[in-house]
């Protein structure tokens, strides 16, 4: 297991270029099962999910073949669904939460799936509802095995249905959209999810010759294809990463460029930073950081608490809530932090407690925290990454800390951020591997 260990309370300064959209990735990745032709995509991230994505879905009988550091071509003309049943595959698969997305596409070409129940992140309860619930509306059946924790999926015939989801699942969608594109007749998805990543999903999809409409809302209508075609896919830069780069740059008093930031998949990000107090100017395709912020937290209208909290998208990604709560330790002024999707991603407080925060654990859901106004910085510690998100939290936590700081168990921030040391230390951190 390795570690890193970090000298805080350094500036960033310089240019950085974000890693293509884990979340995208994965889903592109699954997608390429409807299809026995070449599909090519470009901007892939060096991380450890994807990594085990591809070698998942080469055990699987798909050609997979590395371009360039980021480049991939994958031709699923021979599979092997025994493969699904073996012991390797349950390991392997339960390990990756997001490869569960390969059960629609197999669903959808070869009308049965198996899949064992997926881990993931320690971040609380993940139900499954919305994928089965979807499968079902198109006329297959599943079964779970609770002694084997292994879930089969099967369908004599598939048929285009109707359907309002009873969550805006961003994997439930995807995997009920990639069923749908080769099941015959029109499926209607109300209450889809239409995160950027799934967005990009749809595009990649009807770029093979799919029929999707209402891209970029929630309701979705497709007609279905007999086949599809390969294609050529290039992944958007990862929103998450430009978040956490926002507020590495603000934590730590810093100046940064992000470049090839999608500025206009930001959605309510830039915003909510605002919110923060956080100043940024959004140049065409880039975002630059001011140095030295000492930044003052809002309150609503009736100057009330600020509250940041997550919501469906266009509103604002669980997935950074982490982020904006470790740079509100240094705020001046306050804010509840409300993370409703998962009751287990604000359990990492203590840490930052341990270091000087000033925060309140309300309940499994919601934190308050009372800002420091960059006048007591936090102090190094010995913490270990509960989850990817999290992990990313807490170096940025350390990196504007001082002293030194250990962080355990980073294969959490490995499956989700790239060489994030390598590319952290050309910006001036000091930060290394042990």
């Amino acid at each position: 297991m390795s570690s890193f260990e970090v000298i805080g309370g350094r500036p960033i300064k310089g240019e950085i270029t974000p890693q293509g959209a884990k979340n995208e990735a994965l889903q592109v990745i699954c997608a390429t099962l409807l299809t026995k032709e070449t599909v090519i995509i470009d901007n892939l991230p060096d991380i450890l999910d994807v990594k085990n994505l591809i070698h998942l879905v080469s055990d699987l009988g798909v050609e997979t073949q590395k371009l360039s550091d980021r480049k991939y071509s994958f031709r699923a003309q021979n599979i092997n669904l025994d493969y699904l049943k073996t012991r390797e595959f349950k390991k392997r698969a339960a390990a990756l939460r997001g490869s569960i997305m390969i059960m629609g596409p197999l669903l959808a070409r070869f009308k049965k799936a198996f899949f064992p129940k997926p881990g993931g992140d320690k971040i609380g309860r993940r139900r499954l509802d919305t994928h089965f619930y979807g499968f079902e509306k198109l006329g297959a059946s599943f079964d779970f095995d609770s002694e084997e924790f292994f879930y089969t999926v099967h369908a004599d015939k598939l048929k285009g249905a109707y359907m309002l989801l009873d969550e805006a699942s961003v994997t439930g969608t995807a995997n009920i959209i990639m069923t749908a594109v080769l099941t015959p007749g029109t499926t209607t998805i109300y209450n889809a999810a239409c995160e950027p990543y799934v967005q990009q999903l749809c595009k990649m999809l009807n770029s093979m010759g799919a029929r999707i409409n209402g891209i970029g809302s929630n309701l979705l209508t497709i007609e279905g294809v007999s086949e599809l075609n390969g294609c050529e896919h290039r992944i958007l830069s990862d929103i998450i990463e430009i978040g956490s780069f926002i507020g590495l740059a603000a934590m730590t008093g810093g100046e940064i460029t992000i470049k090839e930031a999608n500025t206009e998949h930001l959605g309510v990000i830039p915003l909510a930073f605002r919110r923060m107090g956080i100043e940024m100017e959004i140049r065409n395709n880039e975002i630059y950081i001011p140095p030295n912020q000492r930044y003052t937290i809002e309150t609503f209208i009736d100057g009330s608490i600020m509250t940041i909290s997550d919501a469906p998208w266009p509103g604002l990604t669980p997935d950074l809530l982490s982020v904006f709560l470790v740079v509100a330790t240094q705020a001046n002024g306050s804010v509840l932090i409300h993370q409703k999707m998962f009751e287990s991603r604000l359990f990492f407080v203590d840490k930052l407690i341990d270091m000087g925060a000033r925060i309140i654990l309300c309940d499994p859901h919601r934190a308050t925290v009372i800002g420091l106004n960059h006048e007591t910085p936090l102090k190094g510690s010995i913490m270990t990454s509960p989850d990817i998100r999290a992990g990313v939290a807490l170096l940025i936590a350390a990196l504007s800390a001082k002293g030194k700081s250990i962080i355990h168990n980073i294969e959490q921030i490995d499956r989700g951020y790239e060489h994030i040391d390598k590319r952290l230390r050309t910006l001036g951190a000091e930060i290394k591997r042990i």
